[in-house]
């Protein structure tokens, strides 16, 4: 048992959704006149969401992007909202969309000093130049996710495709940091 409880939170969530069939940006600009759209600089419109607050992506092919979720449920209820609202602007949605989740980024804080220098001679995998970033990266191939980890405790974690792989991963870390003593607590 680690000997502090990381304090981690849920920063983003990337969600890919196909819809299984073409679609009309114009025809969704003329009916939501508050989406972004430029095809001349980028093939995607952007449908933002207030609630949740999300931005999503949507291509010609039928397939979307959603980020800014905080949670998996928040991100397919984001998907369901504008496929929704599409829909009740009569643009023709034949299928339920799939959905599925490419990345969440989390930030964890585990309430202790991290020694970088030490870092990289007791752990495998782990890249720190100092001159270029202040964090060292770390990737912990088994959870298929990448941290950053700094001198203050605090961490990024990036790559995991559902929650319980980042709290997993945040707590493998903490405690490989703990056996290296390579974290140090307050008293």
């Amino acid at each position: 048992m680690s000997k502090r409880k990381p304090e981690i939170k849920i920063q983003n969530i990337v969600a890919s959704v196909s819809l299984n069939q073409k679609i009309d940006l114009q025809e969704i600009v003329e009916k939501f006149p508050q989406t972004e759209y430029n095809p001349s600089v980028f093939p995607g419109l952007v449908f933002r969401l207030k609630k949740p607050k999300t931005a999503t992506l949507i291509f010609g092919t039928g397939k979307m992007v959603c980020t800014g979720a905080k949670s998996e449920k928040e991100s397919r209820s984001a998907v369901a909202k504008v496929v929704k609202e599409l829909r009740n602007q009569g643009i023709q949605i034949m299928e339920k969309p799939v959905v599925t989740i490419q990345n969440i980024v989390a930030s964890a804080a585990l309430g202790g000093e991290i020694d970088l220098e030490s870092l990289v001679y007791k752990l495998d995998r782990i890249m720190y130049e100092p001159e270029q970033f202040p964090g060292a990266v770390y990737r912990m191939d088994e959870l298929q996710v990448v941290f950053l980890i700094f001198s203050a405790g605090k961490l990024v974690c990036v790559g995991a495709k559902k929650e319980e792989q980042v709290f997993e991963a945040v707590d493998r870390i903490q405690k490989l940091l703990e056996e290296k003593d390579l974290i140090y607590y307050p008293d």
